[in-house]
């Protein structure tokens, strides 16, 4: 019998001419939009800005059809990586996915979610070409271009590194068999890279105005600042946690609100639940999982949300005290209110697609909005590098 490689090469080149086709149509339209621009700001400028703004929009929507992925049950949709059998596509792939569907119809192999996984790949090969290409233009504006007065190109060049990483996570996600600390790391490893262009937006947003719409004033509230730290670093360890929730299949382990199993305390086994290195439904030494351990996951994640959204309605009303601060504090108090509704749906629906991918997403714009926050508080002095 012929034993799948893991690792198969030979469609890489392909993959990569397929994501530069993809990401062609946002470079053209950058490059026309801003062809004739005229101001203070340079065309060089505004095109990187835009480029920097559409990045960061695929990203996040690169975020949810991942989030997607995980939820359909398609992250082996294609059991190797980079391509799926060999091949750049499901098509030619087609002889093995229908053998792994005859063996297992409901299985992780099938024609639909091959391309699910597929896509994902696409997409995300799609936003590492525009990543690479904002690096380059960036570096080429610097060196040859001085006056257009573009961000520090080592920004880029370490989203271009962390992109990289987080491809190789994508194939330890295939390759170590949707490993829960892996799946996990790979969720905040995209959060990450979000922040990463969310800053290089701010930055690019703030040198394009004379005049800030932050007053300096508004800055000088270090109280606030911290706070919004404080509530990004709360927020980025509930995701972590939620992410865990996901990766392990918890959702279910409580379908009552607001108990647990009609407890306020039910039976958990958190040691066994927060054991991170360890194959998916097994323990270290390779046996099942207990129920118990799945509901202290689930019952963390819930108990540290009531942390969180106290936080984040503390925060809000903390910045909607202040006129500039009121667009992102509503933004907070409107994303904090989907994530409790769309978490609810999660527990008490049985756990519905479309809500736990928007839950993803609402917890991805949290991330947004807060490093949005927390970039303009850093950089009203010195815009560029």
């Amino acid at each position: 019998m012929n034993t799948l490689e893991l690792y198969n090469l030979s469609p890489l080149l392909s993959l990569m001419l397929l994501g530069l086709t993809l990401a062609i149509g946002p470079l053209v339209w950058v490059w026309l939009r801003h062809r004739d621009a005229k101001g203070p700001v340079s065309s060089t400028q505004r095109r990187l800005h835009a480029l920097t703004l559409i990045t960061l929009f695929l990203t996040f929507d690169l975020v949810l059809f991942g989030s997607f992925t995980r939820l359909t049950d398609s992250g082996l949709g294609c059991p190797d990586w980079p391509g799926c059998y060999g091949h750049s596509s499901p098509v030619g792939a087609q002889a093995h996915i229908t053998a792994a569907q005859a063996v297992l119809p409901s299985g992780p192999v099938t024609h639909g979610k091959a391309w699910v996984e597929m896509i994902h790949r696409y997409l995300a090969t799609s936003v590492g070409v525009l990543i690479l290409v904002l690096a380059a233009a960036t570096w080429w504006a610097r060196l040859c271009k001085p006056e257009s007065k573009t961000l520090n190109p080592w920004w880029p060049t370490a989203t271009l590194v962390w992109v990289c990483v987080q491809g190789a996570f994508g194939a330890l996600t295939v390759t170590m068999k949707l490993f829960p600390a892996i799946v996990t790391l790979h969720l905040l490893g995209g959060l990450f890279l979000l922040a990463l262009l969310c800053v290089q937006a701010v930055r690019y947003t703030q040198s394009g105005t004379k005049e800030n719409s932050v007053t300096p004033s508004s800055f000088q509230d270090q109280g606030l600042r911290a706070l919004m730290a404080f509530s990004l670093a709360l927020l980025v360890a509930q995701i972590a946690v939620g992410g865990w929730v996901s990766t392990n299949y918890a959702v279910l382990a409580c379908t009552d609100f607001p108990l647990c199993q009609n407890s306020v305390w039910p039976a958990m086994n958190f040691a066994q639940g927060f054991t991170l290195w360890r194959e998916l439904g097994l323990t270290p030494q390779g046996l099942p999982i207990d129920f118990a351990a799945l509901t202290a996951i689930h019952y963390t994640h819930r108990l540290m949300a009531y942390l969180v959204i106290t936080l984040l309605v503390v925060l809000a009303w903390r910045m909607q005290r202040q006129p500039a601060w009121r667009k992102p504090a509503h933004w907070l108090v409107a994303l904090t209110g989907l994530q409790f509704l769309t978490g609810l749906s999660n527990v008490v629906l049985d756990w519905p697609l479309f809500t736990a991918v928007l839950h993803t997403g609402g917890a991805a714009a949290l991330v947004i909005v807060l490093t949005w926050s927390m970039a303009s508080f850093k950089f009203v002095q010195k815009l560029r590098s």
